[in-house]
């Protein structure tokens, strides 16, 4: 089993920054894919931006240019840089890794999500 917990959320005003962070532990063989996706009230989860185990890396439209998704391969770990952060970026986050157990099962695992509440 693979866990996932998140870190950074907070309030902050337009044009300022937050730091997400999430680490995986548990039955751990590999990570592939690890990403943050967000949901708002009324509207669905949505993608914000995943990184690969070679570092390539996606974004939102919404977010280019603003966000930066990095992480640590020694350490399990996957992190968010928001800045020049907007009101339409308040949202749950949540994130996702994508890998392989000790005993090489395919396994998705989502975090218990961070609350980012920018205000106007």
């Amino acid at each position: 089993q693979v866990q996932l917990v998140e870190s950074g959320g907070g309030l902050v005003q337009a044009g300022g920054s937050l730091r997400l962070s999430c680490a995986a532990s548990g039955s751990i063989f590999s990570i592939n894919t690890m990403g943050w996706y967000r949901q708002a009230p009324g509207k669905q989860r949505e993608l914000v931006a995943t990184i690969t185990n070679r570092r390539s890396t996606k974004y939102a439209d919404s977010v280019k240019g603003r966000f930066t998704i990095s992480r640590d391969n020694v350490k399990n770990m996957v992190y968010l840089q928001m800045n020049s952060l907007k009101p339409e970026d308040t949202a749950v986050y949540y994130c996702n890794t994508e890998g392989k157990t000790s005993t090489l099962a395919d396994f998705t695992s989502w975090g218990q999500g961070t609350q980012v509440t920018v205000s106007s």
